[in-house]
């Protein structure tokens, strides 16, 4: 990966909505370069999607979200890219993660309701060949989404105290 390319990533994990003029003048580069080299990162799978993060209290969204552990034993010749690509194709699952610990698999889903997350686990995930076990995170606030604060940072307003 190239220097020019990692600074636009930069730049556009900051601000996505930023165009590749804006972006040219911040790095001094050609605005022609900068959008060729956006386009050969999309189209190499570098830069996957642009998306927004919404805070989804303020939003009023009622969504339930949840962590979902995932031990499993791994078959042969797919590893646990088999069914972490089983997993993902179901429309509530928002990110899958091989990880290291205790849990081979980090599943985050989404759904309307807190049953609605309980029968996706008891109905769908364990029921897979090669699920050991499962453990579920329910989330219930969020004070960091993708590197950004949800709420403005408070000032400080305790007072002082010296002895």
């Amino acid at each position: 990966m190239t220097t020019l390319e990692k600074d636009i990533l930069n730049v556009l994990t900051q601000d996505a909505r930023l165009a590749p003029k804006k972006i040219a003048a911040m790095l001094s580069v050609d605005e022609e370069t900068v959008a060729q080299t956006i386009r050969n990162m999309e189209n190499s799978g570098v830069l996957v999607k642009y998306t927004a993060i919404v805070n989804g209290e303020k939003a009023d969204d009622s969504l339930v979200q949840a962590l979902i552990e995932v031990k499993v034993s791994p078959k042969k010749k797919e590893g646990f890219d088999g069914i972490a690509k089983q997993i993902a194709a179901f429309p509530e699952v928002k990110s899958v993660y091989l990880m290291s610990g205790a849990y081979d698999l980090a599943v985050f889903v989404e759904d309307k309701t807190l049953l609605g997350v309980s029968r996706f686990v008891s109905e769908k995930i364990s029921t897979f060949d090669g699920v050991l076990s499962t453990a579920t995170h329910f989330i219930l606030k969020k004070y960091k989404i993708e590197g950004t604060l949800t709420e403005p940072q408070d000032a400080d307003n305790r007072l002082c105290v010296q002895a």
